[in-house]
Parts: C-alpha cells; structure tokens; sequence
C-alpha cells in the first residue's frame, strides 16, 4: 500500500533526521521535507504566534498543508506540547503526537507519547551564577537555552543558543537594560535531544500501529482507541482504576476488539483500591 511512495515530513526543525530512518525502513517509502514551508505559523513554543488549535487538530492542519503545498498524498507531522505531568505530581511531560494521512486510501492514524524524559524548565535570573547552575540543570550544552525579557513578554527573545560563550553574551546584553532575565529550555527538536527521542519513540509505535491490520477488512491503523478501567481488587474484589481491558477498533469497518488483561494480570493490589486503601 504505501512501498515506492513519496511522503512529505512537515517539519522546519530536522524531526526527518529520526522520523524518516524509521518510516523508510518500516513502510518502504521516499520521505523528503520542505524547506519552504514554515510550521511555526501553527504556533511556537516562545509565543510570538499563539497555537490556536488543539494539538490533534494542530498536527493534522499542519500534515495537510504540507501535502497539498508539495502536491503528497502522503504526509506525517508531529506536534508536541510541554507542562506538568496530568498524574504524576511534581514532573513535566513531553506529550507528543503523530499522524500519518494517506489521501489515496482515505487513511488517518493518529499515535502519541507522553513522556516524562524532558528537560522542559525555566526561571527568572539576575546572575550569571544564576544562569549557568540552571544551564548545567537542564543539559546545556547539549541541549539548546532560551534567553527572553521576561517569561510572559515576546520581545527581545534570543533563540538556540547552545555555547557558553554564546550564553554569557546574550545575558549580558539582556540583563543590561532590564535587570532581570527570563531563562528556558529551547523545546524545538533540533535544539533538543530529549524531545528527539521521544519523537523517534513515537515515530515507531506508529509504525507498529501502521503495521497492524483489522482482522476483518485488513485496512492498516488497527489500534487501541480505548481503555477500559475496573480491574478488580485481590482483596476485596471491588473495581479499581486501573486497566481492566484495551479496546481496538477500526477506522473503516467499525470492527471492535477487547483485549482483556492488557498488563497481565487479573487482579490489582489493594493498595490502589479505593475500598481497602482510602
């Protein structure tokens, strides 16, 4: 279905350099980019230009423009977003998604990650002692710093630095005229080993998923699209939140599978029932 084909990768920060490898080898296709096209009217991480979509409607926007500008009926595009974990307290996540559109065969299969090996961070400094204890925190230099006027404000930003003599310069240039400066993470991949993991990480779960094939009518894409919670305590018996079963189903035919016991066991520990531990 999609061997000899070419597919566009609708990036401007060098995602191709772990998509493509990964997409050429799995699916047998010709991945290429454009340089001309600029995904940061979508929305960028520093907030010159507000993301006004959701991310799911952001990367699919995004794939979509890049095919139709390069006349591709085959396209992938990622989207990531940064900020705390939804339910692990205290950490920051990369939540990154992935889509793969097939126009000829009318196909959309959406993959995501969200992952916890981010260095996504920033904070208000007055010194250079200051910067570089933040700049070692994070990685630097092997993962790019963000210098700004202040954390909420979008003027006089200074991107990809990834040198302390780079570093030092920028800080003094900001720091003297406005006494205090704001210090982040540069979260675009190419600035940003840890995210390109994840996107490499993503980038093979949607091959397995591409990879997998309804039982019934044998479209590509036939994957969990839902969960099940209710796995029943080895106590008590009770419910609890945790997986009792995977739902499959198919983006075609509507065919559903449940796959029960998804993590191998039938039963949860009663210190995560609501009933034996409150």
């Amino acid at each position: 279905m999609f061997y000899g084909r070419k597919l566009i990768i609708a990036t401007k920060h060098k995602k191709e350099n772990v998509i493509a490898p990964i997409l050429e080898k799995g699916l047998g296709v010709r991945c290429f980019t454009d340089e001309t096209f600029d995904t940061d009217t979508l929305g960028t991480f520093t907030g010159e230009i507000k993301r006004e979509l959701d991310p799911v409607e952001t990367v699919r926007k995004k794939c979509l423009l890049a095919m139709q500008q390069n006349k591709c009926d085959l396209g992938v595009a990622s989207e990531g977003s940064f900020g705390s974990h939804p339910s692990i307290f205290f950490a920051n996540a990369d939540d990154e998604f992935l889509i793969f559109i097939d126009k000829k065969n009318n196909l959309e299969i959406l993959e995501r990650e969200l992952s916890i090996e981010t260095n996504f961070n920033g904070r208000e400094i007055t010194t250079e002692e200051e910067l570089f204890h933040f700049a070692k925190s994070v990685k630097f230099p092997s993962h790019g710093l963000i210098l700004r006027k202040s954390k909420n404000e979008n003027s006089d930003i200074i991107k990809g630095i990834i040198d302390a003599t780079q570093l030092k310069k920028a800080f003094r240039k900001l720091i003297e005229i406005y006494n205090t400066v704001y210090v982040e993470t540069d979260m675009r991949a190419m600035f940003n080993p840890s995210r390109m993991n994840v996107i490499e990480n993503v980038t093979k779960k949607l091959i397995n998923k591409i990879n997998s094939y309804c039982p019934q009518c044998s479209i590509p894409g036939f994957g969990i699209t839902d969960l099940k919670k209710g796995l029943a305590c080895s106590l008590c018996g009770s419910p609890t939140n945790s997986t009792l079963s995977f739902i499959y189903s198919c983006q075609k035919c509507d065919y559903i599978k449940e796959e029960m016991y998804p993590h191998k066991k039938t039963t949860e520990d009663p210190m995560y029932c609501d009933y034996c531990n409150p």
